[in-house]
Parts: structure tokens; sequence; C-alpha cells
């Protein structure tokens, strides 16, 4: 039992490191900060959604620096190709003769940020999905694995949709989390102000490497979930889904479809990881409550009569965990 705590306490300590590290270079965003921990840490995909020039690139440079992982970011755009981010076999003069040699395309790289991922067209996005679910890239019929740990971390903006192309439900749900940037208070403005127009301030450093990561992963994989903790997830799903009997009076209202069982395999898997990060080795509600919301709101859908009645899903997904309870009556 003694050991089970100290690596409870280990995680803990390497977690508030990473947090600690993090917030000297990005000011505010401590809801964002966690929601991509807990992500990375389970070894999902992240996407995150705000307006231009609320920190959301420099964010994930500084987790690749805290971190000690390779970055790579891609510009997504309107004619960015598939082998633009694959890479691709071009050909080599040796004094064999010419032979065909494969060129890593930036996809191969342990932390990929793919900006603007809503610009590139279908068939890039494709791509990126294999990349994503499979972890490998497929080129010329060969199929190679990327580097681990891996993980996509995407931005779009909710505002300029002229030239997108929306993401399918099918990408959307490979993302772990969809996290919202949001603007940033007063007082975060000014600091982030004194930070950029004065000398000053702490540059982050590494916390851990892909060894201590896939350790950190490795325990939250081996934290119990009780029973009722878990049917209490699940109820969660369900209730997003207008069709299902039990289903809230909102959710029958407003919703078109709801969350894939891959969402399920989200929140018990974000909440594992909170668990530790708070220093428990069992899952509580309050980690299952604090994932819900990233973890449904791209998976379910509004429908016509939501939208012309001006219900958005983050009021929709707070009436469900409020008609939820905890215990099954």
């Amino acid at each position: 039992m003694s050991e089970q705590i100290k690596a409870v306490e280990k995680f803990a300590e390497q977690y508030e490191q990473i947090r600690t590290e993090i917030a000297k270079e990005m000011i505010g965003q401590a809801d964002v900060v966690e929601h991509l921990l807990l992500a990375v840490i389970a070894g999902g995909n992240v996407l995150l959604e705000g307006v231009p020039g609320l920190g959301k690139t420099h964010l994930v440079r500084v987790l690749g620096k805290v971190l000690d992982l390779p970055f790579s970011r891609i510009q997504f755009t309107p004619d960015l190709m598939p082998a633009d981010i694959t890479g691709t076999n071009i050909l080599v003069r040796t004094e064999e003769g010419n032979v065909f040699r494969f060129q890593e395309g930036p996809l191969f790289s342990s932390i990929v940020l793919a900006d603007e991922i809503n610009r590139a067209t279908p068939k890039t996005q494709a791509a990126l999905l294999e990349a994503m679910q499979e972890h490998s890239v497929t080129v010329a019929g060969e199929t190679r694995r990327l580097p681990e740990p891996y993980f996509v971390l995407a931005t779009q903006n909710p505002v300029e949709q002229e030239g997108t192309y929306p993401l399918p439900e099918a990408q959307l749900d490979r993302f772990l989390f969809k996290v919202l940037v949001p603007f940033p208070t007063l007082e975060e403005l000014g600091a982030i102000v004194d930070l950029t127009v004065k000398d000053g301030g702490s540059e982050a450093k590494k916390v851990i490497g892909a060894e201590e990561l896939l350790s950190m992963r490795a325990a939250a994989r081996s934290v119990p979930i009780a029973a009722s903790v878990q049917e209490y997830a699940l109820r969660l799903v369900l209730a997003t889904h207008p069709e299902t009997a039990d289903a809230p009076e909102t959710a029958k209202k407003y919703l078109r479809f709801g969350a894939s069982p891959r969402a399920a395999q989200a929140l018990l898997s974000a909440a594992r990881v909170r668990a530790l990060a708070k220093g428990r080795f069992n899952v509580a509600y309050e980690d299952i409550r604090f994932a819900a919301p990233a973890c449904l709101r791209h998976r379910a859908a509004l429908n016509f009569e939501a939208v012309t009645a001006g219900k958005d899903m983050e009021s929709v997904l707070t009436d469900i965990l409020a008609a939820i309870s905890e215990k099954n009556s």
C-alpha cells in the first residue's frame, strides 16, 4: 500500500510541476491547461477552439518544451495536399543508381500542432485521421508507425468560417477533448501585455521526457473505477441521445444525435488521470463531471429547434449534467 501511495504522490508532483512550468509562459487559461494535460497524459488528441491571438499555438509550443518532445506545426490551408503532411517518396541519385527514398512529413513528430485544421480539404483531413487514430501513416501502400507518445493538437477559429471545411463527425470523434479557449480577463490581459512589452518573466523548463510521460499514462490506466461511478459516466453519455427513453427533456428537445461509445472511453480515461493529479487512487464523481463537457460538446449535435431557440451546446450540456443524478434511482 505504501508503494501505491508513493506512486500517487509522484504522479501528482510531476503533474503539478508541469502545470507550474507552463504557467511561467502562459498567463491565465488554467482550465484550458488542465484539460490539455489530462488529454495528453491519457493519450488523446485535443481540438482547441478560440479566436486568433489567445495563445493557442504558444501553449502547444510551451507544452512541447516542458515535456521535451519533438514538436511540429502544420498551417492548414485549402491547397495543402496529403503528401505535404504525411511525406512522400523522392528520387535520390546514389552510386548504385537512382532510388526512391521516403522523406518524412511533419506528422512524424510526437506533438503535432494542426493550426486552423478546418481550412484543409477533406482529402487532407482524411490523411490526418489515420495518424490521429492509428498512430501511423500509409504512403504508396506502405504503412509507417509514428513515434510514441503521439498526439495531435488542432486549433480552429469559431468566428471566421469563409473558406473552411467543417470537420466530419468521424474526425471530431477522434478528439478526446474539444476545449474552448476563452478571452482573458482584465487582470490577465494586463499581465499578458506586461509580459510581452517588458523584459522579464521566466522561461519554462523541461520537467519530464517521453519515457516518464508513458509511465504516467500507464499509471493512470491502472486507477480503479467503482461500478457506480462508471455507471454514472455511461448514463451521462446515454443522456445525450434524444431517442432513449431515459434521456432528459432538454436532450429530447434540442439534440439531433448523441455522443458515441468513444465518448465513454474518453470520459473514463480523462477521469483516471484527474484522480491521480488530485492525489487519489480512485475516480470520483467530480472527476467525471469535470471532464464531461469537453468530452461531449463535439460528439453531440444540436437540432434546428435549438438553433431557432438560441440554445447552444454548453447550456444543453449544463442542463443534462443537472438532470442526471450521481445515484441511479
